[in-house]
């Protein structure tokens, strides 16, 4: 994982520092294309036992297809299509049971987490100050984000062992939420809102889990 997060950086780093600030006269005027995510995670709706604990992030990596609505171009739609890596430390012990999967709290853990790899498809209303001669420029963005599951890992590890499970079929996975990004040029504050439980028809003991996920972070919108 280390080696993705140093490519993904380079690349932004990359196309930052190559990014031009302004367009030639005769040009076609498009907006945003590519954009770079990285988030701070959490969990809310948590069953009351569960506690989090250690540092949860994201990455998010896609193609966004602008359709401008107004001549002027400062009013849009935008529909999109990317990679999305997410980690959890999400308080939970998974184990399977008969070929089933069982959901405990077990304080005696050493390390919890919960690893996603997703397809992302992001819709955005748009509004910004850009104009066809300069791409620095004042935006709010929000929208609907939907994501379908490519993987998912639940690991936990003991005082001796690692135990680990793929694609757990209580996962939920078809999610979607609700996002708001605004900001100034490539740097933008962005948060995204979960509307969908992880987890299907799933409980400890009686107490159902209906836990959803909140993501906040920076979004960098390349041309």
């Amino acid at each position: 994982m280390k080696k993705q997060l140093i490519v993904l950086l380079f690349f932004f780093t990359c196309t930052i520092f190559s990014q031009r600030n302004s367009l030639q006269i005769g040009e076609r005027y498009l907006e945003d294309q590519v954009y770079f995510g990285i988030t701070y995670n959490q969990l809310f709706d948590q069953p009351a036992q569960v506690k989090e604990s250690g540092f949860s992030y994201g990455l998010h990596l896609g193609y966004m297809k602008d359709i401008p609505l107004v001549k002027s171009g400062t009013v849009a739609l935008a529909i999109g299509v990317g990679y999305a890596f997410d980690t959890f430390n999400h308080g939970l012990k998974v184990s399977a049971l008969n070929n089933e999967f069982v959901f405990e709290i077990d304080p005696n853990l050493t390390s919890n987490d919960l690893k996603i790899h997703a397809l992302e498809f992001p819709l955005e209303f748009r509004w910004r100050t850009s104009t066809a001669n300069t791409y620095k420029f004042w935006r709010i963005y929000t929208g609907l984000k939907l994501s379908y599951n490519l993987k998912n890992t639940f690991s936990y590890t003991t005082a001796t062992e690692t135990f680990k499970h793929s694609n757990v079929k209580r996962f939920q996975k078809v999610q979607y939420g609700i996002t708001l990004s605004a900001g100034y040029a490539a740097f933008n504050f962005n948060v995204y809102y979960g509307l969908t439980p992880l987890l299907k028809n799933a409980r400890i003991g009686t107490t159902e889990i209906s836990t959803k996920v909140l993501k906040m972070g920076l979004v960098f919108y390349l041309l």
